[in-house]
């Protein structure tokens, strides 16, 4: 392999227009920001009506020409790599593509990721079922199972989860922060975890500091 195949470096991104979409985009920038060759392809896939198609637009849908979608496309994503730059600096970048594809979602992602040889491919999930999975949800879970390469799933923070996944204890945090990360849990959860959870700190050393092995 060439030094030039080693720092060559291809994102595909899979984007609707909503708020997610978006998020999904700025994952894509930051995984290429500090790389010297680097291409993102943002791909947006419609649904065909002979040579029309329905794009998702947020919470609804709109109908255009081939032409118009693919155009809407490129003026959206201009401006959020304008709203990036403004905040963090020139993106520099070999290629930024966009592609208006029309089919599967999943399918076609990971499709376009394979044809470029792609080293990820990010996409966003609500991270909750019912009808919002049918936006980017599902399409997450497809392309994860299709794609060739890494894939980076993006969610807001917010996001709920399925099983719930209990918040971070209040007392554990106090404890971690009181000991330097020495103490991962407070009294406790010490005793639940130590049912069914061990671990054990390295003997190696980080800024000085030897950290010490420790078994709940």
């Amino acid at each position: 392999m060439s030094a030039e195949e080693l720092s060559h470096y291809t994102v595909v991104v899979g984007i609707d227009y909503s708020k997610l979409g978006d998020l999904a985009l700025e994952r894509a920038f930051q995984l290429v920001q500090d790389k010297q060759d680097a291409e993102v392809h943002v791909v947006n896939v419609a649904h065909g009506y002979g040579p029309m198609v329905s794009v998702e637009l947020g919470e609804g849908t709109e109908t255009f020409s081939l032409d118009e979608a693919a155009a809407a496309l490129k003026k959206h994503v201009e401006a959020r790599i304008d709203a990036w730059e403004s905040d963090h600096g020139i993106l520099e970048l070999s290629h930024l593509v966009t592609h208006l594809r029309v089919g599967s979602p999943a399918h076609e992602i990971a499709q376009l990721a394979t044809d470029l040889e792609a080293e990820e491919v990010v996409v966003g999930t609500h991270g909750r079922r019912g009808v919002s999975r049918l936006l980017l949800g599902s399409v997450a879970e497809g392309v994860v199972r299709l794609a060739p390469c890494s894939v980076s799933v993006v969610r807001p923070k917010s996001a709920p989860t399925e099983p719930k996944i209990e918040p971070a204890c209040a007392e554990c945090l106090k404890v971690r922060k009181e000991t330097g990360g020495k103490q991962l849990w407070c009294a406790q959860h010490l005793e639940h975890h130590g049912r069914r959870h061990t671990y054990h700190y390295s003997s190696r050393q980080w800024g000085g500091a030897s950290r010490h092995s420790e078994i709940p």
